[in-house]
């Protein structure tokens, strides 16, 4: 089976607009959920906004556009790649949900009150397609799916990057996930009951809830050998992807997390890899009461109750579709990097659990770790992430 590398990484979220500023905030600490600044609304439910974002784009650029570009742009940086795309078959995946319609909602209400609507926002609208628009930009010539699985997108599309350098589809791959912050999506989780009126607090006895967010994380994937013959070592691989769907609720897990043990169980088994070998775990983590129960369990019962895991919502909140791939690249990047932030948020155990995620920057062994997500659908993903050489 070929071996695929991860050369790259590209991130811009509220932690930080690239991989430095969010590796700081890890160390340091994040600043609080705050009021939503980019759209008008009475709610007052605190989000992870990215502020200070600045990116000069055209008119018909939306911002979940101009955020998967920025990751897209650092992430090709770092692997080296910024300006040797010619004659390289480059595919590009990315999920996303809010990315895909919700973001012209204007058109919309006056189309709906019959007023007058310039058809801008239909060309705006059509030339939205997250992953069509980055192959554009980077005038890639290979394949380019948008991937729409609610809050495992991102990490899909991870997945469906690995198919394609595995069956030699492409060269490179950039995939990962990116969404911008929507009153629809604010309206509809707070509507569900589910949205935090505080920082959230994932796997905490007390938890309300979680925050929105909104960001874009991308990998740059290759073969191992396609690496190598550039002059690039790799340090990093994407060893295993796992996918399970619960057939259960529209919004709430199965109780007894089958269909994520499925995704971790395939995951693992692709690269031969068993819980023992796994040096921690970035769980989806959202601090809502069902999915912490749920997949607290299921880490449990797969690792043990001394795993190493955490959430990284507390610096970013839930970022929807650009989860997956937010999440993915901080799971590579801290097994670069040989450290996990704190699961910030947490404070007391909850006895149905019966485990804790890390409360400070922890030490990890550099080896295999595992980014998982799980969405409305019933949709469970995992990630697996290894080390291509001793010390990353």
């Amino acid at each position: 089976m070929v071996r695929v590398a991860i050369t790259g990484i590209g991130v811009v979220s509220a932690v930080g607009r690239n991989l430095e500023e969010t590796l700081n905030t890890f160390r340091q600490g994040p600043e609080s959920a705050g009021t939503v600044s980019v759209f008008p609304t009475g709610l007052s439910y605190p989000v992870f906004e990215v502020k200070d974002f600045h990116r000069t784009a055209p008119d018909d650029e939306t911002r979940t556009m101009s955020l998967a570009l920025c990751a897209v742009e650092e992430a090709l940086l770092d692997a080296g790649l910024d300006s040797e795309l010619s004659g390289v078959r480059v595919g590009v995946c990315l999920g996303t949900t809010v990315g895909s319609q919700l973001n012209d909602l204007n058109f919309y209400l006056k189309y709906r009150r019959k007023e007058s609507v310039s058809m801008r926002s239909v060309d705006r609208y059509l030339k939205g397609n997250l992953a069509e628009g980055v192959r554009r930009s980077i005038r890639g010539r290979g394949p380019s799916v948008t991937v729409v699985n609610a809050c495992s997108s991102g990490a899909d599309a991870i997945g469906v990057a690995l198919s394609w350098l595995r069956g030699g589809v492409c060269d490179v791959a950039l995939a990962g996930g990116a969404d911008e912050l929507n009153p629809v999506a604010l309206c509809g989780f707070g509507s569900l009951g589910i949205l935090s009126d505080s920082t959230c607090a994932p796997f905490d006895r007390d938890r309300k809830g979680l925050n929105l967010g909104e960001g874009a994380g991308v990998l740059v994937l290759e073969s191992e050998d396609n690496s190598r013959k550039r002059g690039k070592e790799p340090r990093l691989r994407l060893a295993g992807y796992g996918s399970a769907a619960d057939a259960y609720h529209l919004t709430a897990p199965r109780p007894d997390g089958s269909g994520l043990v499925a995704s971790l169980q395939r995951a693992m088994s692709e690269a031969n890899v068993f819980p023992g070998d796994v040096s921690f775990v970035n769980a989806h983590g959202t601090g809502t009461e069902d999915n912490d129960k749920v997949e607290g369990a299921v880490l449990k019962s797969i690792f043990g109750k001394d795993v190493k895991f955490l959430s990284t919502k507390g610096f970013t909140g839930h970022t929807l579709g650009a989860a997956g791939g937010l999440e993915a690249a901080f799971t590579a990047a801290a097994l670069r990097e040989g450290w996990i932030p704190p699961s910030v948020g947490f404070v007391n155990e909850d006895d149905e659990i019966g485990m804790s995620p890390v409360r400070q920057q922890t030490s990890i062994a550099r080896r295999f770790a595992i980014s998982t997500s799980l969405a409305f659908g019933g949709n469970n993903a995992a990630l697996l992430i290894g080390c291509s050489q001793e010390g990353c």
